[in-house]
């Protein structure tokens, strides 16, 4: 009887642990959400010409992979993936993110 129930205060302890993890990863990730619609990102459908004249040359430039061929620019806080000439996704690095979000969390 004691064994059970010191199982069963291990299994409940060990689940309210894994809550609180899964609710702070919610809360990260809905401000990545936040923090990405804030932000201004090369958006679908823009030519690889309109995202260098709006953010400027990438830091790098990795050449095309794969058929239809990804190309991936790297900016500071950002990557932008093309198909062809087009954008296709813009994603913000995790410490832009994390920086954004303690900066607005400092009084």
């Amino acid at each position: 009887m004691m064994r059970n129930t010191v199982g069963k205060l291990v299994w409940g302890a060990a689940l309210s642990t894994m809550m609180g993890v899964a609710v702070a990863g919610d809360v990260l990730l809905i401000e990545k959400v936040e923090e990405r619609m804030m932000r201004d990102l090369p958006r679908n459908g823009l030519t690889q010409q309109q995202v260098e004249e709006r953010y400027g040359e990438p830091n790098s430039k990795h050449a095309p992979v794969g058929d239809p061929p990804i190309t991936r620019w790297i900016y500071d806080d950002f990557n932008v993936y093309f198909e062809y000439d087009l954008v296709i996704e813009s994603v913000l690095h995790h410490d832009a993110i994390m920086r954004e979000v303690e900066a607005r969390s400092e009084p």
